[in-house]
């Protein structure tokens, strides 16, 4: 038997990657219209995918990736907090 388990694979909004969930972070707008980072993954609402690198994070804040994909404004502070977390998984790696 094959007792191997299936990983989730997701695409990064910005790059257009296919990688492993667990690489990628996601962003979720509620049906309050609110945009959250999703460290659990399980948040109910819109979500998009993120790569966890910081030139993914320039490219979507560049072009305005996550608020198409969200259908909403997206405020700049996520966008630092983005790079907030990815600089504090960096560090521990």
């Amino acid at each position: 038997m094959n007792s191997r388990k299936k990983v989730p694979m997701r695409k990064c909004v910005a790059t257009g990657e296919m990688r492993p969930k667990k690489e990628l972070v996601r962003i979720v707008r509620s049906k309050e219209g609110e945009v959250s980072i999703d460290l659990t993954g399980k948040k109910s609402g819109r979500g998009a995918y993120l790569s966890k690198e910081k030139e993914a994070v320039q490219l979507a804040k560049k072009r305005n990736i996550l608020s198409k994909q969200l259908e909403t404004q997206v405020d700049d502070a996520i966008y630092d907090e983005l790079n907030d977390l990815i600089e504090k998984e960096s560090r521990l790696s």
